[in-house]
């Protein structure tokens, strides 16, 4: 990932997000406020932005309340997929959500987005649930969940090795 750096998003970052969300996401595009929103919770919210010398080309949030983790959302710009940079904001959430203490990390993945899936199949998640017309244009939502922890035999959740 050559020239891309990933950093936490902050309040200055919103503007650029919140346009690559419309540019992204015209359908559903998540309003500013709900990005501002987030980024007042870090007590349960960790957001981030990967960016080059021309600027945000990815985000991506957690939201995490244990034993829960849920990706609220990873994007990345067209022009930079392929890059790696879906994976390491990938990867960055689901190390922030094991630091946090999850056991489970849950996100929605629109049916028709075959590439989106084999990102998250590649990093362990499993489809669990569809939620049908989910998003505003009628397309069910397939509902993933990587599983961090297994209950230990004395009821603890021991941490499995060797994840991505």
């Amino acid at each position: 990932m050559a020239g891309v750096t990933v950093r936490d998003m902050t309040l200055d970052d919103v503007p650029g997000v919140g346009a690559l969300e419309q540019q992204l996401f015209p359908i559903d595009a998540w309003p500013v406020h709900m990005f501002i929103d987030e980024l007042s919770q870090p007590e349960t919210r960790r957001y981030l932005v990967a960016e080059t010398s021309d600027g945000i080309v990815g985000y991506a949030g957690l939201m995490c309340i244990e034993p829960i983790a849920d990706i609220q959302t990873i994007a990345v710009v067209p022009d930079y997929e392929g890059r790696g940079i879906g994976s390491t904001l990938l990867r960055q959430l689901i190390g922030e959500a094991r630091h946090r203490g999850a056991a489970d990390v849950l996100l929605e993945v629109r049916a028709d987005n075959p590439r989106a899936q084999q990102l998250y199949v590649r990093f362990g998640f499993e489809q669990i649930h569809i939620r049908p017309r989910y998003y505003r244009d009628g397309v069910d939502a397939l509902i993933m969940r990587l599983q961090l922890a297994e209950p230990d035999t004395d009821g603890q959740h021991a941490t499995e090795e060797g994840q991505p």
